[in-house]
């Protein structure tokens, strides 16, 4: 596995892709470290990403290609989040390797990613005409037809707020998350729903802080987390869920769920990936 400072990883970097397999490919990042710097818990919360992969292939005893759709979940308690062109260059170099069966690819698959995770990653494969994952959008109230001015595009936990109302259980949702890549720039799309029980979140708050992720610089993993936080912190719900499905680049897309309870989606499939 690679070294575990994000100067050393791949990304950012030009490489060479390796048709043959190697585990060493992988690169883990420590999810700790972020937490520590900011003096909080190292996982105030339970949950997963959901990885899925639209691009892996092998070939078989005879040398005849096989292609499969790849979904990983890999716990959010685990040690190390795993850099994405990492994985994408790892998955690439099944393409010439050949395997005995499907169950001996899950079965690889299961113990490099879990090795790098630093906990049990679940590995599924599908084939490709096994998959009936489309849906147009979350289910819940989306916050972004709101005819509010926004000025702030650095995040901002002060934005948010409750109203002076009754406990309520809802499901909001938006579809204006964006954030850049912390290496190298690049534009990260998403869209993000976020289930609770306690007083109601003010929407106009909400969606202005949301929006206020478009210039902050993270992993996918780390943004979910800190919405999550800075929402137990700032507006206190007894129940809160905050699930993200980014748009995918290279085949990989990346979905991190945070809950304060033990919370299991479905992996449903958006229109944008």
């Amino acid at each position: 596995m690679g070294l575990n400072k994000v100067e050393h990883s791949p990304l950012g970097k030009a490489v060479d892709y390796s048709n043959e397999y190697s585990a060493d490919l992988l690169f883990a990042v420590p999810r700790a470290k972020v937490w520590v710097a900011r003096g909080l818990p190292v996982c105030p919360f339970q949950g997963y990403d959901i990885w899925n992969a639209y691009e892996m292939s092998w070939l078989n005893n005879n040398g005849l290609p096989q292609v499969a759709m790849g979904e990983f979940r890999v716990p959010a308690v685990s040690a190390n989040l795993i850099e994405s062109k990492s994985f994408k260059l790892y998955l690439n170099s099944y393409n010439q390797t050949c395997f005995e069966d499907w169950s001996q690819v899950e079965a690889t698959l299961a113990k490099d990613l879990s090795a790098c995770a630093g906990a049990p990653v679940v590995v599924a494969l599908r084939r490709v005409n096994e998959t009936s994952q489309f849906h147009s959008g979350f289910d819940g109230v989306s916050l972004d037809d709101q005819d509010i001015v926004i000025d702030a595009y650095d995040v901002d936990a002060s934005l948010l707020g409750v109203d002076d109302a009754e406990v309520v259980t809802e499901t909001l949702y938006s579809d204006l998350l964006r954030s850049n890549c912390p290496v190298t720039g690049q534009p990260d799309w998403g869209s993000v729903c976020i289930e609770y029980t306690g007083r109601p979140i003010c929407r106009q708050s909400l969606l202005k802080y949301i929006v206020s992720y478009r210039q902050h610089s993270g992993f996918h993993e780390q943004c979910v987390e800190t919405i999550f936080v800075d929402l137990l912190a700032h507006c206190a719900p007894s129940e809160l869920t905050v699930y993200a499905r980014y748009v995918r680049r290279g085949g990989l897309d990346i979905n991190p769920l945070r809950s304060t309870s033990t919370s299991t989606v479905g992996n449903i499939r958006l229109a944008r990936q």
